[in-house]
């Protein structure tokens, strides 16, 4: 076909490209097809993951179901210093274990410690909730199979407790409450409640017994009793297997280096007089604060038993097995034997190799002159005994752990 001035015009080509002539395209259009090729891809993948991740929502997880031969605990405060070697005990005998911890004491690495320790699934699970939240303590016993609560989850600073008396009242007393109702709904028939020699209060004779009377003079004393009581009260009509510790001023450490004490900064001035030595060893604080020197005691400081938290575990895993439905168990859990906070500064001494400096300072409000407990009954029922109780040895341990977590778990 010729124009007007004699030139051949090509007719457009309309038919169909094939796909070896793609490369010939425009870039325009070739830029408009490789986008839809990458949008459909896409979509497929998109798709695939839905779908996986549906299937893993139907699917149930171990941690729902009962399995014959396997105990699952859920450790409530399982963060905290006390629940992460409760913890890792119970995992070390094979439990199941389920740890609750809103972190608001508690620290992310012991649990990731744990975590690296037992990586088998089924195992472990730790799962971040406020006991204080009642859809969330719900949604995690509706959604678990549990066959016991070890309930350690509380502020626990007599102190603190004192210049806030309704934050240990909400967090101790109710929050409690709240796990018992769910134990209830949910036909969790064994507890162990983690309790303490501060519902006694300052009796009028040593050793305390069981059968001593409690008269806390504390807040932190009163909420925990508070919340036996409620404990008491329920198992009289209930089947549930009860067993109530009462400990006193825990020490040590992991003996295998795994887990250590690690309370947070902001708490450091109301956590337990071991924390503060070492924090004077390592001149984090300017010297150690002795906070009542003229108390009716043999060196004028207060006298208290101190149990190395390996003996202290060892005793709440004895009572998950001695437990039996409809029946309750009270015991003392300590080494019977009183020691004055000067002996206990000097046997921090001689753990750390440092010479602390200490201060002698005032009495602190709510403390008590001398507490320290008779450990016969829990020795006749459940055979268990303090095994570590030099406490310069406890301390060393101790101190290992510090000196190689100068902050903690702050760097895991």
């Amino acid at each position: 076909m010729l124009n007007s001035s004699g030139v051949r015009t090509q007719r457009r080509n309309t038919r169909p490209l094939s796909v070896g002539e793609m490369d010939c395209l425009e870039p325009k259009t070739k830029n408009n097809l490789t986008g839809k090729l990458l949008l459909i891809a896409s979509l497929i993948i998109l798709a695939i993951i839905v779908i996986s991740q549906a299937s893993s929502f139907t699917s149930p997880s171990v941690f729902s179901q009962r399995e014959e031969g396997v105990t699952h605990v859920l450790v409530t405060g399982g963060a905290g210093y006390i629940g992460s070697h409760a913890a890792l005990r119970l995992l070390r005998d094979s439990y199941r274990v389920t740890i609750v911890d809103n972190l608001s004491r508690g620290n992310l690495g012991a649990v990731k410690t744990l975590q690296r320790l037992f990586p088998q699934t089924g195992r472990l699970q730790f799962i971040y909730a406020d006991l204080g939240d009642p859809a969330a303590v719900e949604k995690i016993f509706s959604e678990n199979a549990f066959d016991a609560v070890m309930h350690f989850a509380a502020v626990a600073y007599v102190g603190e407790s004192t210049l806030y008396p309704l934050k240990y009242y909400h967090n101790i007393t109710s929050n409690t409450l709240e796990v018992l109702e769910a134990m209830a709904r949910h036909k969790v028939k064994t507890l162990i409640y983690s309790s303490t020699c501060a519902t006694y209060g300052e009796p009028d004779k040593m050793p305390i017994t069981e059968d001593t009377p409690q008269v806390p003079i504390n807040p932190y004393g009163k909420a925990k009793k508070m919340a036996e009581d409620m404990i008491l009260d329920f198992s009289k009509n209930s089947d549930m297997a009860v067993m109530i510790l009462r400990y006193f001023n825990v020490i040590g450490s992991d003996p295998g280096g795994r887990l250590g004490e690690a309370p947070r900064p902001e708490l450091r001035e109301q956590g337990r007089i071991s924390g503060a030595c070492f924090d004077a060893a390592r001149n984090f604080i300017p010297g150690l604060q002795v906070k009542g020197t003229d108390y009716k005691t043999s060196d004028g400081t207060c006298i208290r038993d101190y149990i190395d938290v390996t003996d202290l575990v060892d005793a709440h895993v004895k009572a998950l097995e001695k437990a039996q439905p409809q029946k309750v168990g009270i015991y003392n859990v300590g080494t019977g034997k009183g020691r004055s906070v000067k002996e206990f500064v000097e046997a921090c001494k001689k753990a750390t190799g440092v010479e602390i400096k200490v201060d002698f300072l005032p009495r602190r409000p709510g403390d008590y002159a001398e507490v320290y407990s008779d450990p016969t009954k829990i020795l006749k029922d459940l055979n268990w005994t303090a095994r570590f109780t030099n406490l310069q040895d406890s301390l060393q341990v101790a101190w290992r752990w510090q000196k190689i977590h100068p902050h903690g778990y702050a760097s895991y």
